[in-house]
């Protein structure tokens, strides 16, 4: 069952960012992130996938730029988590993870986000499709 795409042809864009969990922030509100997300993802027609180490959150958004710019800025201001860097965005011509408003998942290889952070562009988007091959997506 695919929950897209919408009804009328809109230009997709993607943002694939990577940030940290703020000091004092307990794991599991991480859960609880992507819990609320999710309703929001459905409302705005974002889709896409978090990936979270245990300290470090990776992302990749896809949909309407006019539904990702106040994402992003929202993401950017929220004090759960810092050292938010954009490491990709670009025009999108179909979605990576049409299935999911919010497709989550944890990483045990503890490296994995630390090697994404020194990556831009195109290879960091494929560092993240290969990790999310890993996870069975």
């Amino acid at each position: 069952m695919t929950l897209f795409p919408p009804p009328v042809a809109v230009p997709l864009h993607e943002v694939l960012y990577v940030s940290t969990l703020a000091p004092g922030q307990p794991v599991g509100i991480v859960a609880s992130i992507a819990a609320r997300a999710r309703m929001s993802n459905i409302r705005d027609g974002i889709t896409g996938l978090l990936v979270f180490d245990g300290q470090r959150f990776c992302q990749q958004l896809e949909g309407p730029r006019e539904s990702l710019e106040p994402l992003l800025e929202r993401i950017r201001s929220d004090p759960r988590h810092t050292r938010m860097e954009v490491l990709h965005e670009a025009a999108l011509s179909r979605r990576r993870f049409q299935r999911f408003s919010l497709a989550f998942s944890t990483l045990e290889d503890e490296d994995a986000l630390p090697r994404m952070e020194s990556l831009q562009g195109a290879q960091a988007m494929a560092a993240f499709e290969a990790l999310a091959i890993d996870l069975e997506m």
